[in-house]
């Protein structure tokens, strides 16, 4: 098993970040309260620089990388929202960045990326997009992963350092699966600052990467079909798995549609416009809901808002 995180790794890069990225907030809905007939918590993180937790992880990175590392560059692999944190972190730091997108990826993300000073890859497809990526980095560039480097994990574990402060008398949480760094950070942090607390993942069908995972007992790769692509990793890692097998209760699993219904929901009923990786929190609460007990307090950790309104399908679209 790959060595956990630690809560001292997560306090230590809330300090590095701290002048970097914004505190956001973490308040009560009494909208989604009412929904869900049990009292809930959002932590905003969609309110983020560049719209998404993914920021500070990135600033992590490059601020802990050597000279020589930062006067060489780095490259990352992006479908959206890490390429933009990337992007205006590598931009505010001075530091030379080469984001590599696939063709699918959305251009108000590249355009963002370009905005921030980065040089911008488009590919014919993700393998396209690795492949191009690997020759980067052999070339001299420092790989930025998004979630397969416990540097980038403790940084977005700081989600959870926030809202363990703000929120101490949550008893469950609901965090969106990509890769797992995001809950595998947060989980680190909440358990350590409130042992009681129970995690549970979530992850959309066809982006179900950590479900898989689990059910094989180990990584395994997949073909992502989800329209949730922030959500859409081809395999967890390693390090993820074993953070979310040790610290997360369960991964719940939830289709598009009530993904997509779920961002109609929280801009209705919380009044925060987020991206269906976050959206697919709430049809899960909904669900998970019958299986706590009584005087559950939910905390939700809405982790993006880079989402089109002409992409929201109507209210009679099944």
């Amino acid at each position: 098993m790959s060595e956990l995180l630690g809560l001292e790794e997560i306090t230590a890069a809330g300090e590095r970040i701290a002048e970097h990225v914004l505190r956001t907030p973490t308040v009560r809905s009494p909208g989604l309260s009412a929904l869900l007939g049990a009292p809930v918590t959002v932590k905003l993180e969609l309110l983020q620089r560049t719209g998404s937790f993914k920021v500070r992880g990135a600033f992590h990175k490059l601020l802990t990388i050597t000279p020589e590392q930062r006067a060489a560059g780095v490259a990352a692999v992006s479908g959206g929202n890490h390429a933009r944190a990337v992007a205006e972190a590598a931009g505010a730091l001075g530091v030379a960045a080469t984001v590599v997108m696939p063709a699918a990826a959305p251009a108000a993300a590249a355009e963002a990326c370009r905005a921030a000073g980065a040089r911008v890859h488009i590919t014919p497809d993700m393998p396209s997009a690795f492949a191009l990526q690997d020759d980067l980095v052999a070339r001299g560039a420092t790989l930025l992963h998004p979630f397969d480097d416990p540097v980038v994990m403790a940084a977005q574990g700081t989600v959870g350092l926030e809202l363990a402060d703000d929120a101490p008398e949550l008893t469950d949480v609901l965090v969106s699966v990509g890769g797992g760094g995001l809950i595998s950070g947060v989980a680190t942090a909440l358990r350590a600052r409130l042992p009681g607390v129970r995690v549970w993942g979530v992850e959309t069908a066809g982006a179900d990467a950590m479900s898989r995972a689990l059910a094989a007992g180990a990584p395994v790769s997949i073909t992502p079909t989800s329209v949730v692509t922030s959500l859409s990793a081809p395999h967890v890692s390693a390090l993820t798995f074993a953070h979310v097998s040790k610290l997360v209760e369960d991964v719940l699993l939830v289709s598009d549609e009530d993904a997509l219904r779920g961002v109609r929901a929280l801009a209705e009923q919380a009044k925060v416009w987020a991206e269906p990786a976050a959206g697919c929190l709430l049809p899960a609460a909904e669900r998970l809901l019958p299986r706590l007990a009584p005087g559950a307090r939910l905390g939700l950790v809405l982790c993006g808002g880079n989402f089109t309104l002409d992409a929201l399908p109507g209210p009679d679209t099944p």
